[in-house]
C-alpha cells in the first residue's frame, strides 16, 4: 500500500493530528542518505536595535534685519531654494536715503580734512619762523587729527548704510526647502521678526536615545548600522553621545552623522539603528532545515536512526539562518534539508 493511501486511511479511521501522522513518516523513509548537522551553541554579537529619526544638520529661521514693507515673496512653503537666492524683498526707500546721506557726509568730511591738513602743513612751515604761536600750532594739529577721524567715521556710516540696503533683499543662507512662512506681501516688518523657515537636504543625521544599560558598550565600540525604509544600510562611526541622560527616560541622546548627498531623505523619517552590545550564546540553524506550516516552525530531529518532526521556536532572522530560542538542545542532530526529508518520506 502506498504512503498516501495509508495516511488517508488513518485520517478516516482515526482523526489524528498532523504532527502524529508526520511522525509516522519515518516508517517509510527512503534509504537515500540524508545530510545532517549537529546543533551547538555559538558566540554571536548581541545586536541592539533602536528607532532613530532623521533631522537636518542645517535648519534655520530667517529674520528681518531692517524695517520696511514686504514688496515681493519669491518662494513659498515646500519650494526648493538654491543658496544665495532672494527669498523676499522689502522696501528700500528709507535705506537708500540713509545711504545718500552717508555719502554726502563722507564727501563733506573729505573736504574738511583736506583743508585741515593743508592748514597744518602751512603752520608747520611758519612756526619755526615765529610767525605762528604755539597755541595756533597745537590747534591746527588737533583739527587735522579730528577731521581725519571724521573721514573714517563717515566711511563706516556708508558701509552700514550699504548693509541696510542689502538687508532689504533677504537671501537664503543655504540650499534647502522652505518649511514655513510667517509674513504676507504688504506687511510691515521690524528687525528680528521671523520671515521664513527651512532646512538643508545636503547633510542629514539620525537621532536616537540609547538606554543607560547599553551606553557603555556603545562608547566602547561606537559603530552603528542604519537601515533606511528602502532597506539600504549605512554604517557610521561619527557619533555624538550626549554626556548627560534624560531624567525621565534615563537614556542618552545620540546623534549619528550620515554621508552627504544621500537621496530621498527628509527630516522626520524613521530608520532603524543597530549596534553591538556584547556577546551572546545561541544556537543557529540554516533556513533549509526549517519547515514552516502556518504559525508552526519545526525541524526533523534524528532519534534512534529515524527523523521525527520537532517543533521549535525561532528568534532573530539572519541572511540564511535563524536563531533558535527553544525546542533543541546542544548536541541534537537535525536534517540539513527538511523538505528533502519530506520528499523522501513521501516516496
Amino acid at each position: 500500500m502506498k504512503f498516501l493511501e495509508v495516511v488517508s486511511l488513518m485520517r478516516i479511521q482515526h482523526p489524528l493530528s498532523v504532527g502524529f501522522i508526520l511522525s509516522i513518516c519515518s516508517l517509510f523513509a527512503s534509504a537515500e542518505p540524508i545530510k545532517t548537522i549537529t546543533v551547538n551553541p555559538q558566540q554571536l554579537p548581541q545586536w541592539i536595535t533602536l528607532d532613530a529619526q532623521l533631522e537636518s544638520v542645517k535648519a534655520a529661521t530667517v529674520s528681518a534685519q531692517t524695517s520696511g514693507r514686504i514688496l515681493k515673496i519669491n518662494y513659498d512653503v515646500n519650494d526648493i531654494v538654491p543658496q544665495g537666492a532672494a527669498l523676499l524683498e522689502i522696501t528700500s526707500i528709507a535705506q537708500g536715503a540713509e545711504l545718500a546721506a552717508a555719502e554726502a557726509d563722507y564727501a563733506r568730511a573729505l573736504a574738511q580734512n583736506e583743508e585741515a591738513q593743508k592748514q597744518r602743513k602751512r603752520y608747520e612751515e611758519l612756526f619755526p619762523k615765529g610767525a605762528i604761536s604755539q597755541g595756533d600750532m597745537d590747534q591746527a594739529i588737533a583739527n587735522a587729527k579730528s577731521t581725519a577721524q571724521a573721514v573714517s567715521a563717515a566711511k563706516a556710516r556708508i558701509i552700514q548704510a550699504n548693509e541696510s540696503v542689502k538687508y532689504t533683499s533677504v537671501s537664503a543662507p543655504f540650499a534647502g526647502v522652505v518649511t514655513q512662512r510667517f509674513v504676507e506681501v504688504g506687511e510691515t516688518v521690524a528687525p528680528g521678526q521671523p520671515l521664513l523657515s527651512g532646512f538643508s537636504t545636503d547633510q542629514m543625521r539620525a537621532v536616537t536615545h540609547v538606554p543607560l544599560r547599553y551606553i557603555d558598550a556603545l562608547r566602547a565600540q561606537p559603530d552603528i548600522e542604519l537601515t533606511l525604509n528602502d532597506q539600504h544600510k549605512i554604517k557610521s562611526q561619527a557619533l555624538t553621545i550626549f554626556s548627560f541622560a534624560d531624567p525621565k527616560s534615563h537614556s542618552y541622546k545620540t546623534r549619528i552623522a550620515l554621508p552627504q548627498g544621500l537621496p530621498n531623505l527628509m527630516p522626520g523619517m524613521w530608520v532603524k539603528a543597530k549596534f553591538v552590545a556584547g556577546q551572546r550564546s545561541t544556537m543557529v540553524i540554516p533556513k533549509s532545515a526549517i519547515i514552516f506550516q502556518n504559525e508552526i516552525c519545526a525541524v526533523y530531529l534524528q532519534q534512534q536512526g529515524t527523523f521525527l518532526l520537532n517543533q521549535i521556536r525561532l528568534g532573530a532572522e539572519h541572511d540564511d539562518s535563524y536563531d533558535v530560542l527553544s525546542g533543541l538542545n546542544a548536541g541534537d542532530v537535525i536534517a540539513k534539508d527538511a523538505y528533502n526529508v519530506l520528499l523522501n518520506i513521501n516516496k
